[in-house]
């Protein structure tokens, strides 16, 4: 392939590939270190011996290849804040060790949860040792009390807790990814075991998260409706806490969820208007590097107003590069261009790879740039409204491409109407962003008309309606998929030999490609055969049952749930996905089960265990049953005891006392997980 000719694209790959190894590889930092160096050193002394070659050797380029991947396994290693002398985890251990005080600063405010509020915080010290690293706040929920703000400072005397991993199979594993922003521990505290200490800004962060609260302040005098005032501050402050669970799911199922995210698309088109907006400075001298820095100015200091999150980060770090090549008029590739924006953003944040906006947001751009101008070509309208709603269509249909393996991998749903919400919204976002940049600006001195807020938040409203419609039609949105991470690897490989082929047809093209369909479909039918076996769960569910019989594609559900707690639920949901369940069948709880020779006994509050000639090897307590368990014990003697949600915790503390006594193993849902037996 040409594009890999491209020099900046393969050190790019290289870093990957050396950030992956890092990521899946530990090797210490005293290997790697010297390593490098050398590596860097003697690339050096190739590329001095060879400066006056403009064909390279096979040698520069083997070492140029091991030279970058060193590069990516030291630049993980040394952003790893666990490996930094003054991270926490070097000195205490958090668990075990008593901790009499924690001083830190919020850094970022998470949404709350149903009973907590949520922050991401600085540690500045622990019992007044100068420690640092950063950990998830947990703050009780209390109505009385005013949220934190970015950079308020406290003191507490609640300890550091692990974070919770996944307790039932497939379920999303939050712990992991708190990890991946260097988040290894957890808070859990009231608003009375604070102690504030300052609540001024000190950070870059707390200056913009002040100046956000001073627009939405002046924001809020006016007859904004609270979704409203939520997608203004998700489009144009990158601020996402405040959109509804309805709103967000509605733009989710309608195709149209990176809108509400500060990406790519938002940037792109401020980037244009401010392209347009100074434009007259180009015919001053020296005009043109003055509106280059002026660009750039405005983009990052946007970027800093809306958080640094990470969508926002990338999308400016990559137009600020294309912004750079628009005004100095330097001949780019744009996959070169993509190439150094990721090259810089991995550098400096090295986990962006495992970011799923940062992975969709690269997909999407090569796909549209690689794949956009083939479908384009398919028809060429005359009348220039035809042609550039065609151009729309064709760009949002190859985004999707792109984004598709994905986007099944993570989100397991795909919207049909996707080019339909696109069409409709993505004609009008310039206006809607431009528009709201001004009621900002108008809103922040007290010039804005109220007739003017009505119009644009008459405009918003109208968008949400739209989404909410097009979400509705439940027949185009296609949920619950199942989608590993070999299809996903596999389905590039198909789409990319596609691409290749519509673009110059030829022999060795279609052998190619009718290669990745052949494996693509090998993939799919082993993926299949792994489903077929059969397993008995014990799904952990707070203050209810749930147990699950899986048989090839097919699982039998039974539970104690009420039609709320049923409608609720995501446990199932989350093992069908992840299992490729076709076919769900409700059932009621029995007393006995059988998996091979495998025989289960669940005693209930009947407290029934004596039946002759069972003789169980697994024991399931569920419902708090009034039993003597070493009775029970002495009686049955099973090979392992198992205790759901449903028990209260005083039986189960008393259940596992009794086990121990006896070296029988004791398997509690809530610490250790769902229970799951195989047949063998």
């Amino acid at each position: 392939m040409k594009l890999l000719n491209f020099a900046i694209i393969k050190i790019t790959l290289c870093l990957i590939i050396g950030i992956l190894f890092a990521h899946y590889i530990d090797i210490p930092i005293i290997y790697s270190l010297p390593l490098t160096v050398t590596l860097a050193l003697g690339l050096a002394t190739f590329l001095i011996g060879e400066k006056k070659r403009l064909v390279k050797s096979y040698g520069f380029t083997i070492l140029t290849v091991f030279t970058f991947i060193a590069i990516g396994v030291l630049t993980y290693q040394l952003h790893d804040q666990k490996s930094f002398k003054k991270h926490y985890t070097r000195h205490i251990d958090p668990v075990n060790d008593s901790i009499e005080t924690i001083n830190f600063r919020i850094r970022e405010i998470l949404k709350s949860s149903v009973y907590h509020d949520k922050y991401i915080v600085d540690i500045l010290n622990i019992n007044n040792r100068l420690l640092i690293g950063k950990t998830l706040l947990n703050v009780q929920r209390d109505s009385v009390f005013q949220a934190f703000k970015v950079d308020d400072i406290f003191a507490t005397t609640s300890p550091l807790t692990d974070l919770n991993p996944p307790i039932n199979p497939n379920q999303f594993d939050y712990k992991k990814y708190l990890e991946k922003q260097y988040i290894y521990h957890q808070i859990f505290t009231e608003q009375d075991e604070l102690l504030r200490v300052s609540s001024n800004p000190h950070t870059i962060l707390g200056y913009a998260a002040q100046l956000r609260a001073h627009i939405n302040s002046k924001l809020k005098s006016y007859n904004f409706k609270p979704d409203e005032l939520a997608l203004i501050n998700a489009l144009l402050l990158g601020q996402r806490q405040d959109i509804s669970p309805e709103i967000y799911n509605s733009y989710s199922r309608a195709g149209a969820i990176h809108i509400l995210a500060v990406s790519g698309l938002h940037v792109g088109i401020v980037l244009l208007l401010l392209n347009s907006l100074f434009r007259p400075l180009e015919y001053f001298r020296r005009g043109k590097l003055i509106k280059t820095l002026l660009i750039l100015s405005i983009l990052w200091g946007f970027a800093v107003v809306a958080g640094l999150s990470a969508s926002v980060t990338r999308a400016v770090m990559m137009f600020s590069v294309v912004a750079i090549g628009m005004n100095l008029k330097r001949p780019s590739n744009i996959f070169n261009t993509l190439a150094i924006s990721m090259l810089f953003l991995l550098l400096f944040k090295p986990l962006f790879l495992f970011d799923v906006g940062f992975q969709m947001s690269y997909l999407a751009v090569i796909a549209i740039v690689g794949f956009q101008p083939l479908l384009a070509d398919l028809w060429q309208p005359q009348l220039k409204p035809i042609r550039k709603l065609w151009d729309i269509f064709t760009v949002t249909l190859a985004a999707q491409f792109g984004v598709v393996p994905v986007s099944l991998f993570y989100f397991h749903q795909f919207p049909g109407l996707f080019f339909l919400s696109n069409l409709v919204i993505i004609p009008f976002l310039g206006l809607i962003l431009g528009m709201g940049i001004f009621v900002i600006l108008l809103a922040s001195f007290n010039l804005l008309p109220l007739w003017l807020a009505d119009i644009y938040g008459g405009i918003i409203n109208l968008m949400n309606s739209f989404v909410r419609w097009v979400s509705l039609q439940e027949r185009f949105v296609f949920s619950d998929l199942s989608f590993s991470l070999l299809q996903v690897l596999t389905a590039y490989f198909l789409i990319v030999t596609l691409v290749v082929l519509s673009k110059k047809p030829g022999y060795k093209r279609v052998t190619i490609a009718m290669f990745a369909v052949l494996i693509f479909q090998s993939v799919l039918i082993f993926e299949k055969k792994k489903n077929q076996n059969e397993e008995f769960v014990v799904f952990h569910k707070s203050r209810h049952s749930l147990i699950g019989i899986k048989k090839n594609a097919t699982l039998t559900v039974a539970h104690n749930f009420d039609s709320l707690t049923s409608s609720r639920d995501h446990v199932i949901k989350n093992y069908k996905i992840g299992n490729a369940i076709n076919k769900i069948k409700k059932d009621n709880l029995e007393n006995i089960y059988e998996l091979g020779t495998t025989r289960i006994l669940i005693v209930d509050s009947a407290g029934i265990y004596r039946i002759p000639q069972l003789d169980p090897k697994v024991v399931i307590l569920r419902d708090s049953p009034k039993i003597n368990l070493n009775r029970l014990l002495d009686s049955i003697n099973p090979q392992l005891v198992v205790a759901d949600g449903s028990n209260y915790k005083s039986y189960v503390l008393r259940w596992e006392l009794s086990c121990m006594k006896r070296n029988i193993p004791f398997h509690l849902t809530g610490r250790e997980g769902a229970y799951v037996l195989r047949k063998q």
